[in-house]
């Protein structure tokens, strides 16, 4: 990280913003089934209990009786993992093509570029659907197919500051003195080129979240699995009786993606050496 980092993040108040809220719903995430031990599938109550009806039940239950918070809290914990999870397969992916292509370059280069072309060229939602369809929804599933179709930009960003970095002073004087090229990748240029992609990734957990409930919205989400895009199907039915069953995971869904895209314009702002001055 570059000096002054958290003083230049903390200078923009809308980064802490969405750092807090980010921080709420991980809290949320980790530590709400220990505060709440309901269980979201459990028919606990009369269906249809708007929020703050009965207190046992904040936010109400559903058309089968089940408690809204529970699920709520259980979704939290499926989506921010599946985010994350997916974001982390999508970086090893597109880091090693990158950084391949852009330190090898000559036909290394040309073979990894054309092969992200024709990934760039799919489009993605379409080509999710097609994956989890073929091999049967579930969470390792969609975290697999959501990492396939999310390589693409990370590569091109690696490989562009690889071939940035290999022409500075500093790697020609590791490939002078003979290192060799795993450790001059993974020691010397990696660290430098890592700023701009954990912005992107930041980015990209958002990406990845709002793609896993659009999968559960269209019944192709884990069937085992409470999520909030499996809330918000579930509740599309009952839209002007009861529309809050849509909302309030809907909700959660705006709060936590615009959380993490607060996060990551914050982490340009105070990454970006350009900003630091």
């Amino acid at each position: 990280m570059a000096p002054g980092f958290w003083r230049r993040y903390r200078a923009n108040r809308a980064a802490l913003l969405g750092l807090a809220l980010f921080a709420t719903v991980a809290g949320t995430a980790i530590g709400g089934p220990l505060l709440h031990r309901g269980d979201p599938w459990a028919l606990v109550t009369r269906p249809f209990l708007w929020p703050g009806d009965r207190p046992g039940f904040p936010l109400g239950s559903d058309a089968m009786g089940r408690d809204v918070l529970a699920g709520v809290i259980h979704g939290a914990h499926v989506s921010l993992m599946i985010g994350l999870t997916a974001t982390a397969a999508a970086l090893g992916i597109g880091v090693a093509i990158g950084a391949l292509a852009g330190y090898f370059r000559g036909w290394a280069d040309d073979a990894l570029m054309r092969l992200t072309e024709v990934f760039q060229t799919i489009p993605n939602f379409l080509f999710v659907i097609v994956l989890v369809t073929i091999f049967k929804p579930s969470i390792r599933t969609i975290v697999v197919a959501i990492g396939i179709v999310s390589w693409p930009p990370i590569a091109r960003l690696v490989r562009a500051e690889f071939l940035t970095l290999r022409e500075r002073e500093f790697v020609q004087a590791c490939i002078a003195v003979g290192m060799s090229e795993g450790r001059i990748i993974a020691r010397q240029i990696l660290p430098n080129c890592l700023p701009p992609v954990i912005v992107l990734a930041s980015i990209m957990v958002a990406t990845a979240i709002l793609v896993e409930a659009g999968l559960a919205f269209l019944g192709l989400g884990d069937p085992n699995v409470m999520s909030w895009g499996k809330m918000i199907g579930e509740g599309r039915g009952a839209l002007r009786s009861a529309w809050y069953l849509s909302a309030i995971p809907g909700v959660a869904i705006l709060v936590t993606v615009l959380a993490l895209n607060l996060v990551g314009e914050g982490l340009n702002d105070a990454l970006n050496p350009r900003l630091t001055k």
